[in-house]
């Protein structure tokens, strides 16, 4: 459980940088959301309103962190804008953002919202994915599967080891492209203003270069783990232009690399929610191999 600080509790130096940026602030609430930092707090003052998010310690979530500093560079006006980020000593990086307000998208079976969160995700497969780290060297390692069958016997049950790691190995090479992936996607990263209509995109710890399909496809996989089809994820699927340049080959692939992964994390680092997913990009990769073998694989 990764401590969670309200303003109160922040050290005074970290307090001081805030004041800096912001003059002194009001806190309007504490945002519950978020499972990588130790501070997520919506503050306002004269100068208007602000997200600030922080992370004590070097660690994977203080890069995480500044990758979304730089996020607005890559995504400008769908990612949120940073205000200020200021490393502090000894071992906080904080990051005031610009404040969005709205609601996450509902993902579930004839949701109104599926239209629009098609077309904020084709808005996100436009743009460079400049500087952020290529994909395909962030999933250069393709053993999930070996190592999920050494920790939890029971979850490779039905599955052929050989296959699906093969299928694994060659994820990597099939999603390298030069577009900008998020790579988290889910209903809690849109923020929907019902007013106007507008969607904003949140959370961008862990940008990536990549096949511009990419982004639909982990997409496709959350709305199995919402109750759709697997069949009728993909429909919903066909009508942005970025998956119509997805291969046979491609989509298998990754459902395989993304199943060995999640399900093995699920079991070694569980989150809420892992359970879910694991069972969803299992799915997805039966659903996916269905396509190559004549019979059906078993989850």
């Amino acid at each position: 459980m990764i401590e969670r600080y309200g303003w109160d509790a922040l050290p005074e130096p970290v307090r001081g940088v805030i004041r800096q940026h912001l003059g002194q602030p009001t806190v309007l609430r504490e945002v519950e959301q978020g499972q990588n930092c130790n501070l997520a707090l919506v503050v306002k003052n004269d100068r208007g309103t602000a997200f600030l998010k922080g992370v004590r310690g070097v660690s994977p979530r203080m890069r995480w962190l500044r990758n979304e500093a730089t996020a607005g560079e890559l995504a400008t006006g769908l990612a949120p804008a940073t205000r200020f980020c200021e490393d502090v000593d000894p071992d906080w990086l904080v990051v005031g953002f610009e404040y969005l307000s709205g609601r996450p998208a509902v993902l579930v079976p004839d949701s109104a919202d599926l239209p629009l969160i098609a077309e904020t995700v084709t808005r996100i497969s436009e743009f460079d994915g400049g500087t952020a780290q290529p994909l395909s060297a962030r999933w250069a390692a393709a053993d999930w599967w070996t190592k999920l069958a050494e920790v939890a016997s029971e979850d490779v049950v039905g599955w052929d080891l050989d296959e699906v790691t093969e299928w694994s190995r060659r994820a990597a090479r099939l999603v390298s492209g030069s577009a900008l992936l998020h790579t988290d996607l889910h209903e809690h990263q849109f923020m929907i203003d019902d007013k106007t209509g507008r969607v904003r995109v949140i959370d961008w710890g862990r940008p990536a270069s990549g096949a511009a399909w990419v982004d639909v496809a982990f997409l496709v996989i959350r709305l199995i783990a919402v109750g759709h089809r697997p069949a009728d994820a993909e429909q919903w699927a066909t009508d942005m232009p970025s998956w119509k340049t997805a291969t046979k080959e491609a989509l298998t692939a990754f459902a395989c690399y993304v199943a060995g992964l999640w399900t093995y994390r699920g079991v070694t680092s569980p989150f809420t929610g892992s359970t879910e997913l694991s069972f969803a990009a299992k799915d997805y990769a039966a659903h996916r191999l269905a396509g190559w073998n004549e019979r059906p694989r078993r989850v």
